[in-house]
């Protein structure tokens, strides 16, 4: 029988290496890099500098270019056009003159939605025929992956695990006990506020609109987290309701993310204005929404929940995607 010398064994490195190229040949072609980005005429880079621009506040361009491994010139080039079609603002940064402050422009923020929700349902549709558990196990992997080749970049463990998803039964009643608990806990609320939340979920359930509503649960760790829901207030008009986040599932961002799923699901759905109501002691909340651009346009004192409070009414403008090709100067 013939044996093999050491000489001739496969080098493990070279394995490693086509393993490595196989698997990046397979995903590329499953998750549609090859094929026109998303649908549209840009490239992957642009709308991946299109990401950055929508989810920093004002960041400067050394930011992107270094997070995203950029040529310096390269990106100059893709915000000037930027700049051209309208999508991007700069202004003076405050303590140092040679940077901008950037900012997408609501005609920005209106190309960018409807290509951010064709990627989620995209990725949703790639989750689709996977069992729960499956999904559980491919998002353990691409966080090992990731954990793996960055170390230094990762966040916190846990939050590797966060997956936002659609309601299931049982979630509704789940997002009620949970404002009863904290709010009753860390504010003093008494049952009268529980009462509130459980009338607005059932009137979410009842009345529910699945082409101009959506309710998203966070789940860590397969443990649900946190919620939000959008309503339809009018045909114009979208409301951000119930969001809510349980206490170690704070500081990791899940709240400022559930919020940008609102607001790109109001722009996809066409709407003109996203609303809210809040009350002013909720200060992490405040920032989140101030931090998107939501303004607060009316405050008003009330004794309500056993306690003497602000109500707050806050509005967000949502422009309309411009009727122009998306690479036209």
């Amino acid at each position: 029988m013939a044996t093999m010398s050491a000489a001739t064994l496969p080098d493990p490195e070279v394995a490693q290496v086509k393993a490595i190229r196989r698997f990046n040949r397979f995903y590329t072609r499953t998750i549609g890099i090859l094929d026109p980005y998303l649908g549209s005429e840009m490239s992957l880079t642009d709308v991946r500098v299109l990401y950055e621009l929508a989810h920093r506040a004002e960041p400067v361009a050394s930011e992107i270019g270094r997070d995203l491994r950029l040529d310096g010139g390269y990106l100059s080039r893709i915000l000037r056009r930027f700049e051209s079609q309208g999508w991007l603002q700069r202004r003076p940064h405050p303590r140092d003159a040679r940077q901008s402050l950037l900012a997408l422009t609501e005609a920005g923020h209106a190309v960018f939605a409807p290509l951010q929700q064709k990627s989620r349902d995209e990725a949703r549709a790639l989750l689709a025929p996977l069992p729960l558990a499956a999904r559980r196990q491919l998002i353990d992997a691409m966080g090992t992956l990731q954990a793996l080749l960055e170390p230094a970049a990762q966040p916190p463990a846990r939050h590797q695990a966060a997956v936002l998803r659609d309601a299931a039964p049982g979630d509704i009643g789940w997002v009620v006990q949970q404002h009863g608990e904290i709010y009753a806990r860390e504010y003093g609320w008494n049952s009268e506020f529980e009462a509130l939340v459980a009338d607005i979920a059932a009137q979410f359930l009842r009345k529910f609109q699945p082409g101009w509503e959506r309710c998203w649960i966070a789940e860590l760790d397969g443990e649900r987290v946190g919620a939000v829901f959008v309503v339809r207030k009018s045909p114009t008009t979208a409301q951000l309701r119930m969001l809510i986040l349980s206490p170690k599932a704070r500081g990791l961002g899940l709240g400022a993310r559930l919020t940008d799923e609102c607001i790109a699901f109001a722009r996809a759905k066409g709407y003109k204005k996203m609303v809210l109501w809040t009350n002013s002691c909720l200060a992490a909340a405040r920032g989140i929404y101030a931090a998107r651009g939501f303004k607060l346009v009316k405050s008003e004192a009330y004794e309500g929940f056993g306690q003497q409070l602000v109500g707050e009414t806050w509005e967000l403008r949502l422009a309309a995607a411009p009727a122009r090709r998306l690479n036209q100067p």
